[in-house]
């Protein structure tokens, strides 16, 4: 599904990222861990098209997509949910929700309904408020707005950048439960979570990033055993 190779991003004379490589396949939920500064979200932002590369190779879905435009990159069918939620505020939750669809020009009427209903299976509440406006909905709840916009285009890989900053722990394990539905969806989810925790319990691969680095790579399960990564991100 997604190939990066010897990824390089610099900003300015800082490097971010050095010669990043990272491999997620169709159907898995891959987590990217690691402290404040380590090259997370640059990462991310590398995929989207919205940071310039330095070196090295991505391809999404067998193409190359290293130098391509970020609409382009959106269009071949992957949503990114960035950090912050980035939802419009002042737009209602339905409007919210078809402006996700822009990234999808290929989706009919019929084809937009069906992927609202499916968003309203996963997120009751926005169907509750429908007609609310954005801005005024808890933390929580635009997180899952964000998700659900990012799902309106019906993409094949959904990137999340900390879906559960912020919010609160008994929210927090509903956003992680809506990670797991959205795999059985059929969809692959590559993960940014600093709750290394919960992102390492619900990975069926993961990988350490520190200062623009792969460190350590493994299943989920084994990473959230390993002595060194409960040292350095569980707290243990």
């Amino acid at each position: 599904m997604l190939e990066i190779s010897g990824l390089a991003v610099n900003y300015g004379y800082v490097r971010a990222l050095t010669g990043v490589d990272i491999t997620v396949k169709k159907g898995e939920i891959i987590s990217l861990i690691g402290g404040n500064g380590a090259g997370k979200t640059t990462t991310l932002m590398a995929v989207s098209g919205l940071v310039e590369k330095q070196q090295g190779r991505i391809r999404f879905k067998d193409k190359d997509i290293t130098r391509m435009a970020p609409d382009k990159i959106v269009q071949m069918g992957l949503a990114h949910v960035p950090e912050g939620r980035k939802i419009f505020p002042g737009l209602t939750v339905y409007e919210n929700l078809i402006a996700g669809t822009v990234g999808n020009p290929k989706l009919n009427k019929q084809q937009i309904q069906g992927l609202m209903e499916e968003n309203f299976k996963l997120f009751p509440r926005l169907k509750e408020r429908l007609q609310q406006g954005g801005g005024s909905l808890s933390g929580g709840e635009q997180q899952m707005l964000a998700i659900a916009r990012g799902l309106m285009m019906d993409p094949d890989l959904v990137m999340l950048d900390e879906p559960s900053l912020g919010l609160a722990p008994i929210v927090v394990e509903e956003i992680f439960e809506l990670i797991l539905k959205i795999r059985d969806l059929g969809k692959t989810v590559l993960l940014i979570e600093q709750n290394a925790s919960m992102a390492l319990s619900i990975a069926d691969r993961a990988y350490v990033l520190e200062l623009g680095k792969v460190i350590m790579e493994g299943p989920g399960k084994q990473l959230l055993n390993d002595p060194a990564v409960k040292h350095a991100y569980l707290g243990v």
